[in-house]
């Protein structure tokens, strides 16, 4: 019943709306109470330890070379060597619109960024060429979310970090995944546009969209290349990725200067800064509630009430669609994260194919009404009204539950890579 008390905390405090450093710090004191001797004094020291980890340097090193990548111009190059491939196919801009926001994406690490990078380009672009509101509405707003799947993921190294799993298994394990959410929602646009007669490709523009954008072109190439290759780690990495942001926008592109890129550092400051407090105390979370055996317990209390995978993974997939509405995917990871990956493991899944099916949902929160972001943001960003971006979005919701079922379903989807 304690584990009980522990989830009925933590779901009380989030029908009072408090914020999650709140939430997190009352289930620590809550775990040191109940399971310990009652004192409070380590949490503070535990804070410490958790956060005396190499990975944890990759985060604000991804946030910055994100930042650099988007302030300067490697969003507009990205998607006009895209918009030039995908001219031919039908409904070609809806194509470009996804494909781009997949490639940002695993640039910047935001879907936010990314919604609104990519679509501030091919939202108007779409809407001249003719495409009905709602459906480049949907596609740039859907689109965005691809961010928090493809690698290199913020949210994949934060699940890495709570739960104790690789990260290069996790990125590995997030590339079918986003290429079968990619394919689903590019056949989409194709078949909602199939009326629409394609262009021919152009020659000389996609040359010279090549040879204005090559050098943003090769950054993922450079990036996860370096990864899977074993040259360097996660860490090593966003070290790598950061010097190559800054080479190419300093000399190369030319589009951004010291007064830019002291701008971009605040900026990524004040995000660490409300970020790397809440690691610190979901990290010690986790130590803690692994030093109470929290997780065994919370499996023993599940087998009690559900006797099979496919009910356990069909309750989980709900609860993570209802908390991706109301919270940000980071959020969850760090609160729902050690608890729930432990209680999967005893079902039979795999901590990394379990991690992708979280993510995942998660993604679709950010769709879903009543507080989905990318709804929120897209209403300031795009004026447009609520509704209108709800009944826009409904196409890419379905498309990607569908995704859902299939990497839920598919374990190999997620761990054919590994």
């Amino acid at each position: 019943m304690s584990a009980l008390g522990l989830l009925a905390l933590v779901l009380g405090l989030l029908v009072l709306r408090q914020t999650l450093t709140v939430i997190l710090i009352a289930s620590i004191a809550y775990v040191h109470l109940v399971w310990g001797h009652g004192y409070l004094d380590y949490i503070v020291e535990d804070m410490w330890t958790s956060l005396n980890k190499e990975l944890i340097l990759s985060v604000p090193l991804f946030l910055l070379c994100g930042a650099v990548m988007t302030e300067g111009t490697a969003a507009r190059r990205l998607v006009r060597i895209v918009r030039a491939i995908t001219a031919p196919t039908r409904g070609g801009l809806g194509v470009a619109a996804i494909i781009s926001c997949a490639v940002f994406a695993a640039i910047s690490g935001s879907s936010i960024v990314t919604m609104i990078a990519v679509g501030s380009v091919l939202y108007p672009a779409m809407r001249e060429a003719g495409y009905t509101n709602r459906f480049a509405l949907g596609t740039v707003v859907s689109g965005g979310t691809l961010g928090i799947i493809i690698p290199p993921s913020i949210p994949l190294i934060l699940y890495g970090l709570v739960t104790e799993t690789s990260i290069v298994d996790l990125f590995l394990a997030g590339i079918l995944p986003g290429l079968v959410l990619i394919g689903l929602m590019t056949a989409y646009a194709i078949w909602a546009n199939r009326n629409q007669p394609p262009q021919k490709m152009d020659w000389t523009e996609l040359r010279e969209a090549l040879r204005e954008g090559i050098w943003a072109a090769l950054f993922p190439v450079i990036l996860l290349g370096g990864i899977y290759s074993g040259y360097y780690s996660p860490t090593e990495s966003a070290a790598v990725a950061l010097v190559y942001a800054l080479f190419i926008e300093f000399f190369i592109h030319r589009e951004m200067n010291l007064k830019g890129y002291f701008n971009v550092v605040t900026e990524t400051a004040k995000l660490g800064g409300a970020l790397f407090p809440l690691i610190a105390v979901a990290l010690s979370l986790n130590l803690i509630l692994t030093e109470y055996r929290v997780p065994a317990q919370m499996v023993e209390l599940a087998e009690m009430w559900i006797t099979n995978p496919i009910a356990f993974i069909l309750i989980v997939n709900v609860l993570l669609l209802i908390v991706g509405a109301f919270m940000t995917t980071n959020e969850a990871i760090l609160i729902l994260g050690p608890i729930l990956m432990p209680v999967a493991q005893a079902y039979g899944f795999h901590p990394v194919h379990f991690g992708i099916i979280m993510i995942v949902n998660l993604e679709i929160g950010y769709l879903t009404p009543p507080v989905g972001m990318n709804l929120m943001v897209a209403m300031v960003t795009f004026k447009q009204k609520f509704g209108e971006l709800v009944m826009s979005v409904l196409p890419y919701i379905a498309v990607m539950v569908l995704g859902l079922i299939l990497i839920t379903v598919f374990p190999w989807l997620s761990l054919g890579l590994l």
